[in-house]
């Protein structure tokens, strides 16, 4: 086994590996750093603050102690890569006929390409020290944000997303599990002071207290998340947002500090930066999936996409939308239909 000193240096070549990988940013934290998850996550929880996320409950042993996830691990490299957005992304909710897509959905899916760079460093962190390794992206019971926040690359801010001093809010995080037993990083300190912005911006209430999220009304947990209706007294409020909501982290001081994501994959294809209602909302199912080929977007589906399409046009006081609504008040999903009408009620409402 090497010497620790050999661990420092392996640390160091491990921070230029992540560089070159396209990481902004890399930190060190122990599985058992964050203690504070479980009462965290079970308040979350049992005021049903996660709605229909009903994996959230029936894994919670595993998120409230990453340790319990793989006992062995003994380090966790997190790792951080800016999708920060050229200019500012709040233009587009007044574009009132156009659709607001959130900044990390507008062109590859970071699951993929986050993932591959993780297996790129898990692979030369082998060859280099041996030991055992399991990497993470956003798809396992991992509490990735408070693992972040244990070593340093951020603190959970009020919004509770992750805040960089260096990187703003912008940016994916990705987890490195191994058995080696790394030099680790001090966990940053909260920067939030007073400011309140986040909270301010949010289009429907949805923090009932600072770092506290009721998902059930976050627009982002409502347009990709939610199946079924969204009630209406939040379909207004959802304005052009068709998939994600970015007010909260764009209302955030502290991305003064981004800089333009690095990668060309994150940057927004021309067909979604401002892509129309109308076109949108004529796609059928085959369509759907070529246009969003390699998307997040397409793991929702047609009908759920074109559900928030539908509810954007009623929000749009666009009457000249109204007869691409009304072309599917008679769709096969229920609750395309169903929305259909509803958009059609509200462009008609007065006349």
């Amino acid at each position: 086994m090497p010497k620790k000193s050999i661990f420092v240096d392996l640390k160091l070549c491990l921070q230029k590996k992540s560089q070159s990988e396209g990481f902004d940013d890399m930190r060190i934290c122990r599985p058992w750093d964050v203690p504070h998850v479980s009462d965290k996550l079970n308040l979350f929880l049992d005021k049903g603050y996660h709605g229909q996320m009903n994996w959230l409950a029936e894994r919670s042993n595993w998120r409230s102690d990453p340790s319990a996830l793989w006992p062995e691990a003994r380090s966790v490299i997190m790792l951080a890569q800016s999708y920060a957005p050229h200019g500012d992304p709040m233009y587009i909710v007044g574009e009132r006929d156009k659709a607001a897509i959130s900044v990390y959905a507008r062109n590859k899916d970071y699951h993929d390409i986050v993932k591959k760079r993780l297996k790129a460093i898990a692979r030369w962190l082998i060859s280099e020290a041996g030991g055992d390794v399991k990497v993470f992206v956003d798809t396992a019971p991992v509490p990735e944000k408070p693992l972040g926040h244990a070593a340093g690359l951020g603190w959970q801010g009020k919004h509770t997303n992750l805040v960089s001093r260096k990187l703003g809010n912008w940016f994916f995080i990705g987890s490195v599990f191994t058995t080696l037993d790394l030099p680790e990083d001090s966990a940053e300190e909260d920067h939030c002071g007073s400011c309140t912005k986040c909270l301010t911006a949010c289009p429907t209430d949805a923090f009932p207290a600072p770092y506290q999220l009721d998902a059930r009304r976050c627009i982002s947990y409502l347009t990709i998340e939610h199946k079924g209706s969204v009630a209406p007294e939040l379909r207004g409020k959802l304005g052009n947002r068709i998939y994600g909501c970015d007010d909260c982290l764009a209302a955030c001081p502290w991305n003064k500090f981004a800089q333009d994501a690095r990668e060309v994959r994150y940057h927004a294809r021309d067909d979604l930066i401002a892509p129309r209602l109308e076109d949108l909302v004529a796609l059928n199912d085959s369509d759907f999936r070529q246009k969003f080929s390699g998307s997040p977007i397409k793991r929702i589906g047609r009908d759920r996409f074109v559900r928030n399409v539908l509810y954007a046009i009623g929000n749009s006081g666009q009457r000249a939308l109204c007869t691409s609504a009304q072309n599917l008040c008679g769709d096969p999903d229920p609750i395309v239909a169903e929305a259909a009408r509803w958009a059609v009620e509200k462009l008609t409402a007065g006349i």
